[in-house]
């Protein structure tokens, strides 16, 4: 019988799922149809597969090939099915032996010659080939990001010739060498920075329970400075953290830069970025600008120019940490767990409309400006932070010596390491019951919050988002209980909410 199935994987948002490539060859006219819900790269893959066929010394079967690519209800897409579309082909027609193909698993994109060009999506497809107990062939640029998942078998090759020379046993394929790169240090660093203590205080706290932040100040402050180093400030991601994070940018459209394994990813779109583009989409869905901070920071500078609906896109994300996005065929899954960090002008033309300055802004006009971000999401963001001018003669003082972000982050880390000893998570990342458990205050702090929750108009979710904050606080002071001091200036922090409405 002229049959054959081979293995491999669809790629559904961040998860593989197992697709049977199965060719049959029965006489009739000469033709090659392709079934099972292919896309316009998977249905021109015939020319592609032919071609490296003929180009590699095979003959193309010229009777009638059915190929099927099951489940049919799975949308197929990409050029990563050229491989065993091949290898089927050459199975059925008995160029190559077919008694252990079932234990493999083929990923490729197929050039005219014969030659093997890489494909999307490696890290989730190892995952995927490791619990099923498949051995992985793949090219040779995708196997080595492949091989960060070290339980895996795979085989590399770079041609589709020396896969069939190496089932035919008269070559032997290697194995990618596992090299985990070593974590890449932040040159920059938050002494840089001229002045700006509070702010710089702030980012600390942001840092040490990967609060949301806003920095509201006329230009050249150094908000964009600040933000650029917090990855610097933040404790190196953990082994599943890292494979999370690639695994998202390896389904991208720019892929995964093996040289960033490890790093917290730092996202900055600009303010003219779609929501679609911050949150993700398509008609084969792939991951935004915030799956792609996961793990990371997200940092909207001009929060005020990009529009109101694009923004409010963010709201249900920075609660869940997640994003499902659907579509009338298909719907995927993203993670979307970032650190939102943001920047501002405090009115339209920059600066502030205090008297002081040039700017002859109406209070209408400074109304409006604010109003472009909604109070639902100014409720998400736990940290509200003025950062002011510096003055001529701070900024011109080359003796002034702040603290470094190495110093900083050791105190950051000891904190970090205190909230997951005692929770599991960091504080922001705490729910409304986790959050009253851990959170508890005294009879004259919870006084101070009721004066404050009154004059400020402070909703639920502020009121909560202010004790994570001051557990954090604690947590910096090695403090067991939250104090008066550490409340007093998770509320300061909050400041922003009686003007944005």
């Amino acid at each position: 019988m002229s049959y054959a199935s081979i293995n491999t994987q669809a790629l559904n948002g961040v998860t593989a799922l197992p697709v049977s490539v199965e060719v049959h060859i029965s006489s009739g006219l000469p033709s090659l149809s392709i079934v099972g819900l292919p896309e316009a790269a998977v249905r021109e893959s015939k020319d592609r597969v032919r071609a490296a066929i003929i180009n590699s010394g095979f003959d193309f079967p010229m009777q009638r090939i059915t190929i099927n690519l099951a489940p049919a209800d799975l949308p197929k897409d990409g050029g990563r099915y050229d491989l065993p579309i091949a290898i089927g082909i050459l199975a059925a027609s008995k160029q190559i032996p077919d008694e252990l193909l079932q234990q493999f698993e083929f990923h490729g994109e197929l050039a005219l010659s014969g030659e093997l060009r890489p494909v999307s999506g490696s890290l989730p497809v190892a995952i995927g080939a490791n619990n099923l107990k498949h051995t992985l062939i793949m090219p040779v640029s995708s196997a080595v990001i492949a091989a960060l998942i070290k339980e895996t078998d795979i085989l590399q090759a770079s041609y589709l010739l020396e896969i069939c020379q190496y089932l035919h046993q008269q070559k032997d394929l290697s194995r990618p060498q596992i090299t985990t790169p070593k974590p890449v240090l932040h040159s920059l660093d938050i002494n840089d920075v001229k002045g700006q203590h509070r702010a710089k205080r702030a980012l600390e706290i942001a840092a040490a329970g990967r609060h949301n932040m806003l920095m509201v100040g006329p230009p050249g402050t150094g908000k964009t400075m600040l933000a650029s180093r917090l990855c610097g400030l933040l404790p190196p991601l953990t082994e599943q953290q890292s494979i999370d994070s690639a695994a998202i940018c390896s389904i991208s459209h720019h892929g995964f830069d093996i040289n960033q394994w490890g790093q917290r990813p730092f996202r900055s779109p600009h303010h003219t970025a779609s929501g679609v583009a911050l949150v993700g989409g398509g008609s084969n869905p792939k991951p935004g600008e915030i799956s792609l901070s996961h793990n990371g920071v997200l940092f909207l500078d001009e929060l005020t120019e990009f529009d109101r609906h694009t923004l409010d896109v963010l709201r249900e994300p920075l609660e869940t940490g997640m994003i499902t996005i659907s579509r009338a065929a298909r719907q995927a899954e993203f993670p979307a767990n970032f650190q939102l960090i943001a920047a501002m002008n405090p009115c339209p033309q920059g600066y502030n409309c205090d008297g002081k300055s040039l700017c002859q802004c109406t209070p209408e006009q400074q109304l409006k400006h604010r109003a472009r971000i909604s109070a639902p999401l100014l409720d998400r963001i736990d940290i509200h932070i003025e950062v002011p001018a510096v003055d001529r003669s701070t900024l011109l003082d080359d003796t002034e010596k702040s603290e470094s972000s190495a110093s900083i982050k050791q105190r950051v880390e000891r904190a970090f390491n205190k909230q997951l000893a005692r929770s599991g998570k960091t504080n922001a990342e705490l729910n409304s019951r986790e959050t009253e458990e851990i959170c508890k205050l005294k009879s004259t702090e919870i006084k101070l919050l009721e004066q404050a929750m009154e004059k400020l108009k402070l909703s639920a979710r502020a009121y909560h988002r202010i004790l994570r904050m001051s557990r954090t606080i604690a947590d910096l002071d090695d403090s067991e209980n939250i104090e008066v001091k550490h409340l007093s200036e998770a509320i300061s922090y909050r400041s922003l909410d009686r003007f944005l409405t």
